[in-house]
């Protein structure tokens, strides 16, 4: 009963349009002042945990990789990754959108953001592929979809926002990233391949050693962040924390100094932006550690865990619904706080199952992805309908194809644990 009325007030202030963040923080205050014993001291164990709700050492990742992110964004970096992506294969059937899908995997790397890997590098390859005749539909499909590998591809800022709400280790969830990530742009490149050799779509002359030499010198410095951030996590030079701050201050160095694409004047609006970006992000964070906070003093968790074994429910049929739930979830909330809701609520049934939690990020990792693309709240939608200057609803019937294949790769991550978790295995990361 707890627990219908809690999720009542949050739907119900969801409904009216609050924003996520204050629909958190007032379904805690109306619990707590209507349906519990309300005292001074709840005030203050809710006002702490408000507070301290951001203490955790690795929630300070987030707002360094936000700001290095757009510092790669506006520094030239995407535009020499898309010239080194499209040298490699864009003389391959759709060897265009398939440099798109690289140049994405590559950016990817060293954004961590999806909604910024589809503005960096969607604002170049789209305009391209239409000039070169692909259907501005399919287009539009293969930028937004490719553009989902940024919450994917290790640094992640939903991978870190996971280990944070279930005191997981953000290094092992990165490594567990590298082989869905590469698996993931493998398949949307093969689905491409086969799509532009039946259509006959346009491809682009083959190039030469040199100018595939060319343009990987060119984008050497921004693909050497990758190097660093991931060497030195797994070096043990520094932790993933310390490295977003290494690579905030790498991106600010190789755009302003090395590349020179962004001018020392414009970097202010480029900080200015990024802590925008993170407060807001971070405002959702600690509202959610105050919601879950609540879940677990009314011992929400423990319930549906016991209901969960009383019912024999096996690990398969516990994960088809995890899937559920979360794809419903994403059609309503955005990617950071559906994971900061729903985490802490399925880890503790999915460690009784036998489910391993680094897996657990993965999938929620990978529905988050799809939510993404679908409407109403999918955030690349957003960013690519302003791109391509289509409606919501047309840019939504362009990903729908693209749904279909992200399904079917959510079921083989879901159901292939090893995939996520054979190369942190490999490697001996804890």
């Amino acid at each position: 009963m707890t627990a219908l009325i809690i999720v009542g007030i949050l739907l119900v202030l969801l409904a009216t349009g609050t924003p996520i963040s204050i629909a958190l923080g007032l379904t805690v205050l109306a619990f707590v002042a209507g349906f519990s014993s309300f005292s001074m001291e709840t005030v203050d164990i809710l006002s702490q945990r408000l507070f301290t709700g951001l203490e955790s050492f690795a929630i300070m990742a987030i707002p360094f990789f936000v700001l290095a992110g757009a510092f790669l964004t506006e520094g030239g970096v995407a535009a020499r990754i898309i010239r080194f992506a499209t040298a490699l294969v864009g003389s391959l059937p759709g060897g265009l959108a398939m440099a798109a899908i690289l140049a994405c995997a590559f950016f990817a790397t060293i954004s961590g953001s999806s909604p910024a890997t589809v503005a960096a590098i969607g604002s170049i390859m789209l305009p391209a592929m239409l000039k070169q005749g692909y259907p501005k539909r399919f287009a539009v499909g293969v930028i937004t979809t490719s553009g989902s590998l940024g919450i994917l591809i290790p640094p992640s800022i939903v991978m870190i926002i996971y280990a944070v709400s279930t005191s997981t280790s953000a290094g092992k969830l990165f490594v567990a990233g590298v082989v869905p990530g590469i698996l993931l742009a493998g398949l949307l490149m093969a689905v491409t391949f086969f799509t532009a050799k039946k259509r006959a779509f346009p491809t682009m002359p083959r190039a030469n050693l040199v100018e595939i030499w060319t343009s990987f010198r060119e984008a050497f410095w921004g693909l050497l962040l990758v190097v660093i951030v991931m060497g030195g996590i797994y070096g043990g030079i520094f932790t993933p924390t310390e490295a977003a701050a290494v690579s905030a201050v790498y991106a600010f160095v190789i755009s302003v100094f090395v590349y020179r694409d962004l001018r020392m004047r414009d970097t202010f609006r480029v900080v200015l932006s990024a802590a925008n970006t993170s407060a807001m992000l971070l405002y959702i964070v600690t509202n959610a550690m105050l919601f879950s906070y609540l879940l677990t003093s009314e011992q929400i968790p423990q319930a549906v865990s016991a209901w969960v074994t009383e019912k024999e429910f096996s690990p398969w049929m516990f994960l088809v619904a995890v899937n559920i739930a979360l794809l419903a979830a994403g059609q309503f909330m955005e990617p950071s706080s559906i994971v900061l809701i729903l985490a802490p609520l399925f880890l503790p049934i999915a460690q009784s199952l036998g489910i391993d939690p680094i897996h657990l990020g993965v999938i929620m990792t990978v529905n988050m992805e799809i939510g993404m693309i679908h409407p109403p709240v999918g955030l690349n939608l957003f960013v690519a309908s302003h791109l391509a200057r289509m409606g919501m609803t047309e840019v939504s019937i362009a990903c729908l194809p693209w749904v279909g294949v992200l399904l079917v790769y959510l079921a083989i991550i879901t159901y292939l644990p090893e995939v996520s978790l054979w190369l942190p295995r490999v490697l001996g990361v804890r």
